[in-house]
């Protein structure tokens, strides 16, 4: 099974990496929820869909430029589900302030689905947007 993840988490990686988002919301449930800094959320794939693109210009405006995987660490719970914790490694760039790395990470629950998986839940271990910010 920590193929299967390990394959699902580089499609995840790839169409973040692409800004497919048809193929980001493919990845997760109708319904899912987000955990954060500010609590936990139920979120509709379609309110996620839409949310997207600010997403990206977000992070675009902050000079992130690449999110890659560093690390999975999975637990199976049951058959049905498994958690995976991600260590992600980012590149942020800044026009006359030279590049940084910094890791970020996040748990995500995975429903086993159809031979495949679909994050359930997401909780992001940190305020991405004040870590980028103070990365520079």
């Amino acid at each position: 099974m920590n193929a299967q993840i390990g394959e699902f988490f580089e499609r995840y990686e790839k169409a973040n990496a692409d800004f497919d988002v048809a193929k980001i919301a493919s990845l997760y449930a109708d319904v899912f929820m987000f955990g954060g800094e500010q609590g936990v959320q139920a979120v509709k794939k379609d309110d996620f869909v839409k949310v997207l693109p600010r997403r990206k210009e977000f992070f675009k405006s902050v000079g992130l430029t690449s999110s890659k995987i560093e690390q999975i660490e999975t637990t199976e719970l049951d058959s049905r589900y498994v958690l995976a914790k991600v260590v992600w490694k980012m590149r942020i760039e800044r026009s006359g302030r030279g590049g940084a790395e910094i890791k970020t990470s996040a748990s995500y629950l995975l429903w086993v689905w159809n031979d495949s998986f679909q994050i359930v839940f997401q909780v992001d271990h940190q305020d991405l947007a004040k870590k980028i910010k103070e990365s520079s």
